[in-house]
């Protein structure tokens, strides 16, 4: 009986080493089937885009016949009839752009936009930007002028004609 013991006990042994060495040869299988690989993570905060109206869109003294008038991003006027009063205090509309230098900005314009007095409209529409659609600010800043034309109408009622727009900016 002990020897059937004994056989019974090599048989064993020989199963457990057997075992033992299986599951190192697995393991180091198993082990060459993955790998890990380190990525860098960043990120940079700049100065946020803003913009600041300097001077107001504006076409001087017109008299009320119908025609258009346009001043251009320049503040040069010119108009269809001859319409035009004096060219006292003519301007573009002029804005300072500031943020991060040398980031190019996305520019918006209205499409149009109406001018009041009292009850009394005009239309101006056809806005132009002195940088076209895209501009770059070169050392943190930029300078954007914006023309449009006026329609006027014929018989136009004489008085204070005003009314506000907007420019959007925004980093591309």
């Amino acid at each position: 009986m002990r020897s059937i013991t004994l056989s019974r006990l090599k048989t064993a042994a020989m199963f457990g080493l057997l075992a033992a060495a299986l599951s190192c040869a697995l393991s180091a299988w198993a082990g060459q089937n993955s790998d890990t690989a380190t990525a860098a993570a960043s990120a940079k905060i700049v100065a946020p885009i803003a913009i600041t109206n300097t001077a107001g869109l504006n076409f001087g003294q017109v008299i009320g016949l119908a025609g258009d008038v346009t001043v251009s991003t320049l503040g040069a006027r010119t108009s269809t009839v001859n319409n035009l009063g004096s060219a006292t205090g003519i301007a573009a509309a002029a804005f300072t752009i500031t943020g991060e230098p040398s980031n190019t900005f996305a520019i918006t314009l209205p499409g149009s936009i109406t001018i009041a007095s009292g009850e009394n409209e005009m239309t101006v529409d056809t806005f132009a930007s002195s940088l076209g659609a895209t501009g770059t600010l070169t050392g943190g800043t930029a300078t954007l002028t914006v023309g449009a034309t006026l329609h006027v109408n014929n018989s136009q009622a004489t008085g204070e004609y005003t009314g506000n727009f907007d420019v959007m900016v925004a980093y591309n």
